[in-house]
């Protein structure tokens, strides 16, 4: 299953750079094709609106005061 790891590193990659034209059209076409894929995709997603709310959370929290 080489281009599902491939399309794996794709996906955590694209958080950390902006992907390539090329790199992109082959995720979403490997996407297209592959439920597993799709599914850690939409996990990758998530996991990255939590985080989001998270920062935005602690931005809203008055300073040296964090809520857990």
């Amino acid at each position: 299953m080489r281009s599902c790891k491939h399309a794996t590193e794709l996906m955590s990659q694209q958080y950390d750079r902006s992907l390539k034209r090329p790199e992109r059209l082959w995720l979403a076409t490997h996407l297209m094709m592959c439920y597993h894929c799709r599914r850690c995709h939409k996990q990758f997603s998530l996991l990255e609106q939590s985080c989001q709310a998270r920062r935005e959370q602690m931005e809203q929290s008055p300073k040296g005061k964090q809520d857990d």
